[in-house]
């Protein structure tokens, strides 16, 4: 695990609502590619339910954080790959259930006109500082 630091406001910056603007830490760096609403079968988990699918994406990130030594206690960043905004709350939702709101990472959501699969509604994808 990483020493972590949050700043969710810098000076001069307005104070965001849903992520910190700035987290920095020393260590080795996790990156985990996007993750998708599949199972460990490559089965689509929740078609046209973006609560269901935010919970398998964030637990397909659990599990790879996992595999590299880290938690989400370790991510600094996470980008949220969306076909709708309309899709965040869901997002942030699945999140909450492994990130208390003190822990927040920086972040950054885009809307896309579409991901790989058009049942897809979202990719996550996350960085995370461990210790040395």
């Amino acid at each position: 695990m990483s020493d972590l630091t949050r700043i969710p406001a810098p000076d001069g910056v307005a104070a965001a609502a849903h992520y910190t603007h700035v987290v920095l830490g020393t260590g080795r760096l996790v990156a985990v590619s996007g993750q998708l609403p599949l199972d460990e079968d490559r089965r689509l988990v929740g078609e046209g339910d973006p609560a269901a699918q935010a919970r398998q994406v964030f637990e397909n990130l659990r599990r790879c954080l996992a595999a590299a030594g880290a938690t989400f206690d370790d991510v600094v960043k996470l980008t949220y790959f969306v076909t709708d905004m309309a899709h965040l709350p869901a997002i942030r939702a699945a999140r909450a259930a492994h990130i208390p709101d003190d822990r927040l990472p920086a972040a950054s959501a885009v809307q896309v006109a579409a991901l790989v699969r058009p049942e897809f509604l979202m990719e996550i994808e996350a960085f995370a500082v461990i210790g040395a």
